[in-house]
């Protein structure tokens, strides 16, 4: 049934003006926006959409992944 479907990862923040600035300005990600979020766009095709939620909890657990070749 969803085989063929193109999926995309989300997740909340507490702050919006604060992502996009983050992952726009900092990490140099095209980011759109929508009526609910903004929409990541990061290589591979697929977005990664993120939205606010008032009661945000940041997450325990990594997500989001980029692969580099040196961290520093």
């Amino acid at each position: 049934m969803f085989k063929d479907t193109k999926a995309f990862s989300g997740f909340s923040v507490d702050d919006l003006n604060a992502a996009r600035e983050f992952y726009g300005q900092t990490l140099g990600l095209a980011v759109s926006e929508t009526d609910q979020g903004l929409m990541l766009m990061v290589a591979g095709g697929n977005g990664t959409f993120v939205y606010p939620k008032p009661d945000h909890t940041p997450a325990t657990y990594t997500i989001l992944n980029f692969p580099v070749d040196d961290i520093g």
